[in-house]
C-alpha cells in the first residue's frame, strides 16, 4: 500500500469549535482503547531506567495532553514521578484537555523545539509522525535528540490496508465527522517500521528500537547518541 498524503482537517482546525473538540474526544477514546496509551507506556517504562525515581518528559504534538496525564497519574502509582511539559502549535488542542492538568502546556514548533539542549529526560510523541514529510521526520528526531538527555520515543500508526479497512469499520464509534475524515487519512499517510528505520538513520540515530504494538501501532526509542 502506498504512502499518500491529504489533508487532515484537525491540522487546520477545519470544522466548528465544537467539531475539533469532538475529534479531540474521539482521539483520547482511541487512545484509550486502541494502544495510544498502552504503548507509549511500554516506550517509557522501557527506556527509564528502573532505579530512576524522578523522570522528565516533553510531549510534543500533545493534543489534549490526555497520553502524558495518563502515564503521570500512572508512574504516581508505581511511586515514580514524571515531570512533564506539553507542547501543541494549537492552543485550543491544550486547552481541550482534562481539568486540573498538573504540569505545564505551551505552544511552540516541533520542528525548532523552544528549549535548551538536554533540557529533558525524554522526547516523546503519539499520533504526530505521519503529520511530517520525510525530512520534516529528520528535522524533528534531530531536535528531539538535541533537547533530550536519553532518548526520543515515537508512538504511531503503522501503514497497511488491513489497517486502513478496521478504521472504516470503526465509523460508528466516532463521533466528530472530523474523525470519520481524518482517521484513514491519517492511515493512508502513516509510515511503515521499515520506512521509519530508515528516516531515523537519516536523522544520525545510530541506537533504535522498533517494535510492532496493539491495533496497528508502532513504538520507536531513538537512543541519544
Amino acid at each position: 500500500m502506498k504512502r499518500t498524503v491529504e489533508p487532515e482537517l484537525l491540522d487546520t482546525d477545519a470544522g466548528t469549535p465544537e467539531e475539533v473538540a469532538g475529534s479531540l474526544a474521539d482521539l483520547r477514546a482511541i487512545n484509550r482503547r486502541f494502544g495510544g496509551i498502552a504503548t507509549l507506556r511500554a516506550l517509557l517504562l522501557r527506556a527509564a531506567p528502573a532505579e530512576q525515581r524522578e523522570l522528565s518528559l516533553l510531549d510534543v504534538a500533545s493534543g489534549s495532553a490526555d497520553i502524558p496525564q495518563a502515564l503521570q497519574q500512572e508512574l504516581l502509582a508505581r511511586g515514580r514521578q514524571l515531570h512533564v511539559v506539553a507542547m501543541d502549535r494549537s492552543r485550543a488542542h491544550l486547552n481541550g484537555s482534562a481539568a486540573g492538568r498538573p504540569f505545564a502546556a505551551i505552544t511552540g514548533d516541533a520542528l525548532n523545539l523552544p528549549f535548551r539542549d538536554g533540557s529533558f529526560d525524554f522526547v516523546s510523541c503519539s499520533l504526530f509522525l505521519h503529520h511530517l514529510e520525510p525530512n520534516e521526520i529528520v528535522r524533528f528526531v534531530q531536535e528531539g535528540l538535541r533537547v533530550c538527555r536519553r532518548a526520543v520515543l515515537v508512538s504511531d500508526l503503522r501503514r497497511s490496508r488491513m489497517h486502513l479497512a478496521l478504521v472504516y469499520l470503526g465509523f460508528p464509534l466516532y463521533h466528530s465527522r472530523l474523525t470519520r475524515h481524518d482517521a484513514p487519512t491519517s492511515v493512508r499517510r502513516a509510515y511503515t517500521m521499515p520506512e521509519v528505520r530508515e528516516l531515523l538513520e537519516r536523522a544520525g540515530v545510530t541506537r533504535m528500537e522498533i517494535e510492532p504494538h496493539y491495533l496497528f501501532r508502532m513504538g520507536a526509542i531513538a537512543w541519544k547518541p
